[in-house]
């Protein structure tokens, strides 16, 4: 168990996807994405032998919510809609996030935003760099569609979802980009998990659906789905 201290879990802070990798420090190390959608967005790295947390990017842009992003999901504008009537934008920070073969570097997105982005885990480790120089430590990888879930394969490529176009893309190391899925069935794609079976395993959550996008009507239809996706490849190592 790992307590987090104030300044690493902010009252707005919203833990959610993580990576492993163990072959760094005495422990190894995670990385949490903080999703927040009424604060900043961040990297939180965990020392996984003393529990030392901290907040990286903290609120930069490559963490932070697209502003002029709007999502469209089954055809229709995806917001925030009220029971009262009111709506508002759908803003969620960063999210996906996956982790190189040889744990040298961290892929992350926003989860309102078409944009990928990563940084060398080093870098982020390092607490002399500040979050500010941090930045020059950001690539950028151009748009890959507006994901949740992502998840790295041995040999360095990266699947993401894509839940406006109910696909699933797969960009190689060389940035070369192709969508290996797209069915009406992948709802919101998101948790990805490469097995040793060779299969992509994708859980569809119908996330836009949910009551509090439809002025409180609960749109989602049970029974939800795990879908898998032979690509012949296996996970990347955390060890």
């Amino acid at each position: 168990v790992y307590t987090f201290t104030e300044d690493v879990v902010l009252p707005t802070t919203y833990l959610n996807d993580v990576r492993f990798d163990f072959r760094v420090g005495t422990a190894g190390y995670a990385y949490i994405t903080d999703s927040s959608s009424k604060g900043p967005g961040a990297i939180i790295v965990v020392d996984l032998e003393t529990g030392n947390a901290f907040r990286r990017l903290n609120g930069a842009n490559p963490t932070s919510p697209d502003s002029s992003f709007i999502p469209k999901v089954e055809g229709k504008i995806l917001m925030n809609r009220n029971k009262d009537g009111s709506t508002s934008p759908f803003r969620l920070a960063s999210d996906g996030i996956a982790i190189s073969p040889d744990g040298k570097v961290l892929f992350f997105c926003p989860l309102t935003s078409r944009h990928l982005f990563s940084i060398s885990t080093e870098a982020l480790r390092d607490r002399n760099i500040s979050d500010m120089d941090l930045l020059y430590h950001v690539a950028y990888w151009g748009e890959k569609g507006a994901s949740d879930g992502m998840i790295t394969d041995a040999k360095g490529a990266v699947y993401a979802g894509d839940y406006e176009n109910n696909s699933i893309r797969k960009m190689l190391p060389n940035g070369t980009m192709e969508t290996i899925a797209h069915d009406p069935r992948i709802l919101w794609p998101d948790t990805f998990s490469i097995g040793p079976d060779g299969y992509l395993y994708v859980i569809v959550n119908q996330l836009h659906r949910q009551a509090s996008f439809h002025y409180g009507e609960d749109l989602r239809q049970k029974p939800y789905s795990l879908l898998r996706i032979k690509i012949d490849e296996f996970p990347a190592p955390a060890f």
